[in-house]
């Protein structure tokens, strides 16, 4: 947690400038269109991952659709997890997150600049409404990162049991599910590494709705699951708990 925390303080010294400009964003999204926004907040990324001394190295971009929308499902780490993936994924994508943890300094303004849906995790007619408002959104195009594994706890590069439930929002959209694999994201903002650490973010073959289409979403959510451990696996990173 400490290069999190240091990272946070070395770029505290940006926030007035920083937030105001991200806040004025969300206000006029049409003076602000969405790459726009996208690009300034991959400016964030940049600052905190040089503070932090963070690599992030990036394969498989071209296994990522070239058109319309799709949601993205990766294994969950910690902290930095988002922020690798939106730096590897240079086309506007965003994200769901615990509505709790959604008002921290500059996550909040995070959240509101990309659009990003907070969930209340125990509300079950909520999260109902924010999935049908993602459907919809992917269908219109958007990309999305849902972490299906819900928490990130001491996961490490072990990989918990996915959520059936949250493949809902991809499979009512018909749209491509796309596997992430992370390795090592845990380092960053999740360990007490004080050093230079190195990450990668790996994008797999998508699973298509033709493919997944006759599947149950507990099948689907096995899928997608086992790549990530079958890709882990080719980087010499085994399971202990399957």
């Amino acid at each position: 947690m400490f290069k999190f925390y240091w990272a946070i303080l070395l770029n505290a010294k940006r926030g007035p400038y920083l937030i105001p400009t991200m806040r004025k964003m969300v206000k006029h999204p049409d003076e602000y269109p969405e790459k726009t926004r996208y690009a300034y907040a991959l400016r964030l990324v940049r600052y905190l991952k040089k503070s932090a001394r963070i690599t992030t190295e990036v394969y498989g971009t071209e296994n990522l659709p070239e058109e319309g929308g799709y949601v993205m499902f990766p294994n969950h780490q910690g902290k930095y997890d988002v922020l690798g993936i939106m730096y590897a994924h240079r086309k506007p994508c965003t994200f769901v997150m615990d509505k709790a943890k959604s008002y921290g300094f500059l996550v909040r303004e995070m959240v509101d600049l990309l659009g990003a849906k907070r969930l209340e995790l125990d509300n079950v007619r909520q999260n109902m409404a924010i999935i049908n408002a993602m459907t919809d959104e992917v269908k219109a195009g958007k990309k999305y990162i849902i972490f299906s594994e819900g928490g990130y706890n001491r996961n490490g590069n072990i990989v918990q049991s996915f959520k059936p439930g949250s493949f809902k929002c991809a499979t009512k959209a018909k749209a491509p599910i796309v596997p992430v694999c992370l390795i090592d994201s845990y380092l960053a903002f999740n360990s007490f590494k004080t050093g230079p650490v190195t990450t990668k973010v790996i994008f797999l073959d998508p699973l298509y709705y033709d493919e997944y289409k006759d599947l149950k979403t507990p099948e689907i959510a096995d899928i997608v699951r086992n790549r990530i451990i079958d890709k882990m696996e080719e980087y010499g990173i085994y399971q202990d708990n399957d």
